[in-house]
């Protein structure tokens, strides 16, 4: 419900829909221990990037912050539950085109060091697999982004990538 126009409240300004980037939360679920990290593999009916790895990502929903995405979207994926607040920023990937992002997309990949549950296939009508996968013996069919984004995180490289600008 709208709230009542007062002098000290300017009128909100309207969206700028034209503009809008879309806002994605990828999470790198890393097992310091082995070495390993947990990776998806697109299915068939993926919107993008079929049989290619990736790391569990999704979209914002309106109005959620970022650390929820995160959240949610590795437990709708993977099954595996994350605290909000244990998730480091790892990475940020701007890309100036994506799939359902005709004005771009920004995704914050975070670290997640501490997880409950084992790694499960939740949606399988998306993915083909969950599983762990060596930090040294990384699939050569990975979504490049994400790729890039994990491979700068294990390495301590550049924690921002452009793509496509």
């Amino acid at each position: 419900m709208a709230q009542p126009q007062t002098d000290d409240q300017p009128n909100a300004l309207p969206p700028a829909l034209e503009s809008m980037t879309v806002l994605a939360a990828a999470v790198i679920v890393h097992d310091k221990a082995t070495n390993r990290v947990v990776l998806l593999q697109r299915g068939q009916n993926a919107k993008f990037s079929q049989g290619m790895w990736d790391l569990p990502l999704g979209k914002s929903e309106p109005c959620e912050p970022i650390t929820e995405t995160a959240v949610r979207e590795l437990h709708e994926e993977t099954g595996l539950t994350v605290n909000p607040e244990s998730l480091k920023v790892a990475h940020i990937i701007h890309g100036a085109l994506g799939v359902e992002a005709p004005n771009g997309f920004l995704t914050v990949v975070f670290a997640a060091h501490e997880w409950t549950g084992e790694p499960e296939n939740r949606e399988p009508l998306k993915h083909a697999q969950v599983r762990w996968v060596g930090a040294d013996s990384l699939p050569e069919e990975f979504v490049k982004t994400s790729a890039g984004a994990l491979r700068h995180y294990l390495t301590d490289g550049p924690q921002l990538s452009l793509a496509g600008w």
